[in-house]
């Protein structure tokens, strides 16, 4: 196993804030601290940065960067470093007890950040998603989406507590249709109460944000589409279940090849592993609730438009329910079928997504045998 001191003579450990960043130089083989030093969080102070840690290594291109916060306050740092060809690594966490009678400081957070990284293999580095090209205006576009949803959610519902509380002559029983926001939307003043026309006045106004929200919904998926076709999860299109938007997710989570190197990785990333919690003679599985949360709910939707639409689908849930088990616990294992997603590793194996129903099933069964066996000669 080759761990990274093996690899890299230094690892630089970069604390990130808004204003200023704080670097420290470890030499990897001893866990030694050089120094430590604070720049700004500018153009002029990366710059700056950069050249003290290539003044006091003398490595060149053979140092290590573990950066904080790469997707946010790390951004522009990490963009700058790997543009000038160093490795990068995202921080891996750092465990509480080393803080323990020591207190915390940024000084001390970028040394553990560096010493812990040196120890680790080589292949457990958590390397930073792509932050330029189609990856990054994918991701820009999947946020700007998912804002404008919950913009029009909010305004629906607030449209809808308005009609219903109000008599505007608009049966809202039920959730509102496309047909009525658009009539409302054309309503013109009338002669009636003043409260009555507040409320058909505010009517209006939000039933022609929803639809101004609707067209920049439209214009943002046609956006997508046009990005995911040339990029590398261009594949996943033909799959069943997948759409413009659940692809987006799926691209900005992967971000780059070599960044998840294997199924279990990406399974582990959208979190729909099965985490092993067995004590005693009692054997069970429990969700794994980390991972990226919009990859998850990507995967989690595609698996019901799976459950609904597609027959192969269908009769394996039919039949998973004949063996009483819940539609909860049959999308579990749904949702694991797409740990391979066609997305590009650099230890890819190919499956046919089919397949992959009776490949859960048997897993899972050697996994609760192999468990029960070992429970059994203790």
């Amino acid at each position: 196993m080759t761990i990274v001191a093996h690899v890299h003579p230094y690892v630089v450990g970069v604390d990130t804030h808004a204003r200023h960043h704080v670097y420290s130089i470890v030499q990897a083989k001893t866990g030694e601290l050089l120094e430590s030093q604070k720049f700004p969080a500018t153009e002029a102070g990366i710059n700056r940065a950069m050249t003290w840690v290539l003044k006091r290594t003398e490595s060149k291109m053979q140092i290590l960067w573990v950066i904080e916060g790469t997707a946010s306050y790390g951004a522009v740092l990490t963009g700058k470093v790997l543009a000038d060809g160093f490795e990068v690594a995202e921080a891996p966490r750092v465990d509480s007890q080393h803080r323990y009678g020591s207190g915390k400081t940024d000084d001390m957070d970028s040394f553990q950040m560096a010493r812990t990284a040196a120890g680790l293999p080589v292949d457990k580095l958590r390397r930073p998603r792509q932050g330029s090209g189609v990856r990054q205006a994918v991701k820009i576009l999947v946020a700007s989406r998912e804002l404008m949803t919950r913009e029009r959610t909010s305004y629906i519902n607030a449209l809808t507590a308005l009609v219903r509380s109000n008599s505007l002559g608009v049966d809202a029983r039920h959730a509102l249709s496309r047909i009525q926001i658009e009539q409302i939307s054309a309503w013109r003043q009338r002669e009636e109460t003043v409260e009555l026309r507040i409320a058909r006045v505010e009517a209006k106004r939000l039933a022609c944000h929803i639809l101004r929200l609707d067209e920049q919904l439209r214009s943002n998926e046609s956006e997508l589409v046009s990005l995911v076709k040339i990029s590398e999860a261009a594949p996943l299109l033909q799959e069943k279940g997948f759409g413009a938007v659940s692809v987006a997710k799926c691209l900005a989570a992967w971000s780059h090849y070599g960044r998840v190197r294997t199924e279990a990785e990406f399974a582990s990333l959208a979190g729909v592993n099965p985490i092993p919690a067995s004590s005693g003679n009692t054997v069970r599985h429990r969700l794994n609730r980390g991972g990226d949360r919009k990859l998850n709910s990507a995967i989690h939707m595609v698996a019901i438009v799976k459950m609904t639409h597609d027959e192969e689908t269908r009769a394996y849930v039919a039949r998973r329910r004949q063996e009483g088990k819940t539609d909860r616990e049959i999308r579990r294992c749904i949702k694991q079928l797409y740990r391979s997603s066609r997305l590009p590793y650099p230890q890819h194996t190919t499956h046919e997504p089919h397949n992959h129903l009776t490949d859960i099933e048997e897993s899972w069964e050697r996994t609760k045998k192999r468990e029960k066996r070992q429970i059994a000669t203790k």
